[in-house]
């Protein structure tokens, strides 16, 4: 699953992933724009046991979360 929070300022797109997390136990890409929503999201995903590989892009971060 792909979810794209540009756009959104945190907290939105940490809620946003925890919505789709719950939907998606084994990990999605969350695709964000600003250094916040990147570092917030990273630590969440990381606090929950998952791994995140950042992959940077057209100004944009997208973080593979996965198990």
């Amino acid at each position: 699953m792909r979810l794209d929070t540009s756009g959104y300022s945190c907290p939105e797109p940490v809620i946003m992933t925890k919505k789709a997390l719950k939907e998606n136990p084994a990990g999605l890409d969350v695709i964000v724009d600003n250094r916040a929503s990147k570092e917030n999201v990273t630590r969440y995903a990381k606090a929950l046991g998952y791994n995140v590989a950042i992959e940077e892009g057209n100004g944009c971060w997208t973080l593979k979360i996965s198990k």
